[in-house]
């Protein structure tokens, strides 16, 4: 059982950043390929971007590719994402989530564990 807390979400303008964090509890987190996604109300959650469980292999959604980093420490159970460059598009609910698939799986209903969402809102 994982438990995931995300935190760092808030409100800026087109051109800024944001840093989003994830906290992980329980066991094996360092065995989980992290992802986070992301929902506008009305819209189905899309993928954003996802980081193996040894921080060494991420995959990116188009949309986000050269704007977005993610990156996990291990020894503190923590998943990170940076945006920069944000867009107004980029206006979402961000969920942490945790599989137990060693892949780098865009499909939400490969994974397992969800945190509850923190809100990015980018202003034009």
């Amino acid at each position: 059982q994982v438990q995931l807390v995300e935190s760092g979400g808030g409100l800026v303008q087109a051109g800024g950043s944001l840093r989003l964090s994830c906290a992980a509890s329980g066991r094996d987190f360092s065995s989980y390929t992290m992802g986070w996604f992301r929902q506008v109300p009305g819209k189905e959650r899309e993928f954003v971007t996802a980081i193996s469980w040894s921080g060494r292999s991420t995959r990116y959604a188009d949309s986000v590719k050269g704007r977005f980093t993610i990156s996990r420490d291990n020894a503190k159970n923590t998943v990170n994402l940076q945006m920069d460059s944000l867009k107004p598009e980029d206006t979402a609910v961000y969920y942490c989530a945790a599989s137990s698939l060693r892949v780098l799986t865009t499909n939400e209903k490969q994974y397992d564990y969800w945190g509850q969402g923190t809100q990015v809102t980018v202003s034009s």
